[in-house]
């Protein structure tokens, strides 16, 4: 016997048991553990390249600054947010809603074209699950079959060693991943100072750490695959986006069915039968436990791990490989090879193009914001032939840059402002700035009540910088 028919034949025997036992949960609606092989090819290691670089990412953007701001600050109990380095205030929220807008209209029509390549490429729950948890698995308890094994043993020293060893190190890793979350929120030199000065001194932070590191270890040592399979809205949303042109893993059933045990020297087209020889490899392969053979299903996250199991086997066997591949449905259906259609091209422009909108978004604000708004029941009085009305300014610098600031009023003319305190207005870098002015118009300039009027911050080198429209008032007057 070949060693291509020993290994078909060991791969047989150790499916066995496995046959009638796909997905989450059994018969009796009981979850079932999911124990995948560890998978190996040229699209495991394409995605080990991708989780390497994401997670340098991860780890790497906390201390990274742009003009000695943070590169992402989501500072909630602050209110400050800092995206690619730009300052957020609460005055941009608007902002932030159209791009979260314009967010979920890049990802369905991601979707509709591209599938679920999120979910298993880029994803952090299959990121840090796959990449990193799973891979410490295989690393303490062995591939599937030794998992297995210790799964059904009796809690013996082994298992207690084993397990232990893996739970304290699970509560390890998502310590580190719930500290640099948390640089995220607060910036790495105040996790740091907490870290320091202990919990005595910052109680309410500790604890809060201690939820997130809990929350992650709890995901990813016991919920894992059913994050993807019942929490995740993504997966719920994708069924009604994907159609027959959506690219996806698919099997391609006219190939591969109707499907059969491998035997030497068997003219399979001859016998009618497909090139699918029914080992199960992609099946175990697969974290969510499915069967990819039996059509698109809402628990498959696109990891592309059972079309290396197949390729695997179709090598072995010596059947073309592609048994299991991207592909749209349209594509297995009239066995066409897979092409960039017009539909693709137009909708990756569209998606490059709600890009460019996000990026113009983010960084078309201005470095200055200003208002002027009358305090609460205030009026205007009237002497020496001048109306005077008083206003609350609001200066905002959303640079890093000092500002030296003049305010002048641009519309109507003759205006005349009166400071309190000094006419240049100086304005550190993210600071706001509160302060009082008068301004004044001689009685004959003021033909009614309310008089529109323009209100223009000017900077060191007379450029406006920003503007503010508002009222002016004055007596009431009757028209003759």
């Amino acid at each position: 016997m070949s060693a291509e028919s020993n290994n078909i034949k060991s791969l047989e025997i150790e499916n066995e048991d496995f046959r009638n036992s796909v997905g989450t949960m059994d018969e009796t609606g009981k979850r079932k553990w999911i124990f995948p092989r560890k998978p190996k090819g040229k699209y495991t290691n394409y995605r080990n390249y991708t989780s390497y670089a994401l997670l340098a990412l991860f780890f790497g953007l906390p201390f990274v600054k742009i003009n000695n701001n943070p590169f992402f600050l989501f500072n909630v109990i602050d209110r400050k947010f800092f995206i690619i380095g730009q300052p957020f205030y609460l005055q941009d929220f608007f902002i932030l809603a159209l791009g979260a807008v314009t967010s979920v209209i890049f990802v369905m029509l991601f979707t509709v074209v591209f599938g679920r390549i999120f979910c298993g490429w880029l994803c952090p729950q299959t990121l840090f699950m796959e990449m990193v948890f799973r891979k410490i698995e295989y690393w303490i308890e062995g591939d599937r079959n030794k998992q297995m094994k210790l799964d059904r043993q009796e809690w013996d020293a082994e298992k207690i060693r084993k397990r232990l060893t893996k739970w304290s190190v699970f509560i390890l890793i998502s310590m580190v991943i719930s500290t640099f979350m948390f640089m995220y929120i607060v910036g790495y030199e105040q996790v740091f100072q907490i870290m320091i000065e202990g919990p005595a001194e910052h109680p309410l932070k500790f604890i809060t750490m201690i939820f997130f590191t809990m929350t992650f270890y709890f995901v990813f040592a016991w919920l894992r695959e059913q994050v993807c399979t019942l929490v995740c809205p993504y997966g719920r949303l994708q069924g009604v986006l994907i159609d027959k042109q959506t690219i996806n893993v698919y099997y391609d059933f006219k190939r591969g069915e109707g499907r059969s045990k491998w035997r030497n020297n068997e003219d399979r087209k001859a016998a009618g039968k497909g090139d699918c020889i029914d080992c199960n490899q992609c099946v175990v392969v697969c974290p969510t436990g499915i069967d990819i053979r039996n059509g698109q299903q809402l628990e498959c996250v696109n990891c592309t791990a059972c079309i290396d199991a197949c390729d695997e086997i179709m090598d072995k066997v010596g059947l073309p490989k592609g048994l299991i591949r991207y592909a749209t449905e349209s594509e297995i259906e009239n066995q066409e090879k897979f092409k960039f259609t017009s539909r693709m091209k137009a909708t990756t422009v569209i998606l490059a193009l709600l890009v460019g909108f996000l990026g113009f978004l983010m960084y078309d604000r201005g470095s200055m914001e200003a208002k002027f708004i009358k305090p609460a029941g205030s009026t205007f009085f009237i002497k020496e032939g001048k109306i005077t009305n008083t206003f609350i300014y609001t200066l905002l610098n959303k640079s890093n840059e000092k500002k030296i600031l003049t305010i002048k009023v641009v519309s109507p003319e003759d205006a005349e402002i009166t400071y309190f305190g000094s006419e240049k207005i100086i304005l550190k870098g993210d600071q706001i700035l509160k302060g009082n002015i008068n301004i004044s118009f001689p009685e004959d300039k003021i033909k009614f009540s309310k008089q529109n009027m323009v209100i223009g911050v000017f900077d060191e080198e007379g450029k406006m910088v920003d503007s503010f429209e508002t009222t002016f008032e004055g007596p009431f007057k009757l028209a003759l």
